[in-house]
């Protein structure tokens, strides 16, 4: 039987990479082979799942910073908002103020609008210009440093605009002073002439300039204004002066990009209410730049770490797997062994059979002669030995029977013998059985205890072997017990199969010689009082009849043999 290259249970590790593995020469598994491929499944195993995690993870707080950081920004620029709505309206007031609708008459009339703008610049110094203007569009007063006095503005857009909201912001533009301001414009009705008429004002836009630098702060890399078009209304330090052109499209929300060095880039873009503007607001990198740069590194030494650990748990596997598949594969080759042995034992028995057979033929020519001595003895008249020869005569009649029942033992164990089925009730057999060791258990003072199941289903098997089985197992307890003790046999039924368990209160079996006790010739008892078959028998007959049988035992507290018999039999091979 070849004992080479064995395998155990974990090939299942590594199919194709831990059965190949073997050594050429030694024909054994190479065990340096086997841990490479455990160290690279199980470290494939470990680190990716970690790397996986990582990543998800590192993502999901990025996202979560992230949102932490536009809702930062969403705040300050609300914040920033508001303040250029305030000082809008306040700007948006003060036209609004003087151009109350019983005022169109007076602000016509000799040089009370320059007066009256002497007094507005003398408050507001960035005023540059005033100009009344009739229903017309005709400006019929204006006080400035051009002369639009009578200027037409019947056909401009914002003039119409103005009549229907009653009020009207232009975008910074340069006009005729090539200087970027903005106008604002106020339509009111004039009781008297009850025609509408507008007062326009003319801001320096470096008043938006110095206002956004005010509300401007460390946290923000830049802060502009620009209009619907993407035209700066104020200086960008990214974009360039007043004018320029916005390099992105104008949406309202807060967007995230990457600059061309890679950094994470905040756009805010809010619009600012009752204006054609909107407040844009860039943060490059984080505010919370530091949190994230910490987070980093101490995700990236988590990682290294678990990624560590890893490698020394997956070392200390493999080296404990690698340990546990050599010691297997040295228990397969020592069971191996032992199957040869136990192949050699069955043999010899198959032998041994064929010998007890051979040995019956003279043992009955000597128990023959033997008998035919001893009529011839009592015919004789007494001489000086033939007491002697009588007793010897004995001894060999009797020596002749041992040897007989030990070949008819060989002999039933070696013969395959057919079953015979039939109907029947096992409780029925025990007692049967039990009626031939009466005298046996009452002169070892031996107390039999019974619980029967009144309601075993009757089982198809065959009853003499049955016998057989439950006397040779009741006589071994009655051995094993020797005087005053307790037998209990048992009877239910486990899973449609009945089932008879064997008790009794003797010395027990070591547990060394447990797993023998079944092997042929192999017996515990003293030389001359068994041969090592009847447990063996028990076992051929009860597995022919397609049943089981076990043993438990502890030492000093006894022994019992469960047996396991189908209530329908079932083939089962030789």
């Amino acid at each position: 039987m070849n004992t080479k290259n064995p395998f155990t249970i974990f090939d299942w590790i590594a199919p194709n990479a831990v059965r190949n593995p073997v050594d050429a020469d030694s024909g054994q598994r190479s065990y340096a082979q086997l841990s490479m491929v455990l160290y690279s499944s199980m470290l494939l195993i470990a680190i990716v799942p970690v790397l996986v995690v990582g990543w998800l993870g590192y993502q999901n707080y990025n996202r979560l910073f992230q949102i932490s950081e536009q809702e930062e920004l969403q705040w300050k620029i609300d914040g920033k908002i508001k303040s250029i709505e305030h000082m809008v309206t306040s700007l948006k007031s003060v036209v609004q103020f003087t151009a109350r609708r019983d005022r169109y008459m007076e602000l016509t009339e000799n040089d009370n609008l320059e007066e009256l703008f002497i007094r507005i610049q003398h408050q507001y110094a960035f005023f540059a210009d005033l100009g009344v203007i009739d229903q017309s569009g005709i400006q019929q007063a204006y006080y400035g440093p051009y002369n639009l006095q009578g200027a037409d503005y019947s056909k401009e857009k914002w003039l119409q605009e103005v009549f229907d909201k009653g009020v009207y912001i232009s975008g910074v533009y340069t006009g005729y002073r090539k200087v970027p301001h903005f106008a604002i414009a106020v339509s009111n009705l004039d009781p008297k002439t009850r025609q509408l008429w507008v007062l326009r004002a003319t801001i320096d836009a470096s008043t938006l300039q110095e206002f956004i630098d005010t509300i401007k702060t460390n946290a923000t890399d830049d802060l502009f204004l620009v209009d619907g078009n993407g035209v700066l209304q104020t200086s960008s330090g990214y974009y360039g002066k007043t004018l320029a052109k916005f390099g992105s499209p104008v949406e309202v929300g807060i967007h995230h990009k990457l600059s061309d060095r890679g950094e994470d880039t905040f756009e805010a873009i809010g619009t600012i209410n009752n204006t054609p503007w909107s407040l844009v607001l860039l943060k490059r990198r984080y505010i919370h730049h530091d949190e994230w740069k910490n987070f980093r590194a101490r995700f990236i030494f988590i990682i290294f770490t678990c990624i560590l650990m890893s490698l020394i748990v997956v070392h200390t596997l493999v080296k404990m797997l690698t340990g546990l598949i050599k010691k297997t594969d040295e228990m397969q080759i020592a069971m191996l062994k032992e199957a040869e042995h136990t192949d050699k034992l069955a043999s010899i028995g198959r032998l041994a059979a064929g010998v007890g057979h051979e040995i019956n033929n003279p043992l009955a020519i000597i128990s023959q002669k033997a008998g035919l001595i001893e009529d011839l003895l009592e015919m004789t008249s007494d001489f000086e030995y033939k007491d002697t020869v009588k007793n010897n005569l004995g001894g060999i009649s009797k020596s002749v029977e041992r040897c007989k029942a030990i070949t008819h033992r060989l002999l039933g164990f070696a013969r395959r013998t057919d079953v015979t089925e039939e109907p029947l009730q096992v409780n029925d057999i025990i007692g049967e059985v039990l009626q031939f060791l009466d005298n046996a258990m009452l002169y070892s003072r031996i107390k039999l205890e019974l619980h029967l199941q009144s309601d075993l289903p009757e089982a198809v098997s065959d009853r003499l072997q049955l016998q057989q089985i439950f006397l040779n197992i009741i006589n071994n307890a009655i051995d094993a017990i020797g005087k005053d003790g307790v037998i209990s046999i048992t009877t239910h039924t486990v899973a449609g199969d009945v089932r008879v368990v064997i008790q009794d209160n003797g010395p027990g079996i070591d547990k060394q010689i447990l797993p023998h006790i079944f092997e042929p010739f192999y017996t515990t008892k003293e030389t001359g009082k068994g041969t090592g078959l009847g447990l063996s028998i028990c076992y051929g007959l009860i597995k022919k009849l397609g049943g089981d049988i076990t043993v438990r035992s502890v030492v000093g507290q006894g022994t019992a043999f469960t047996i396991t018999i189908p209530v329908h039999r079932e083939e089962h091979g030789e």
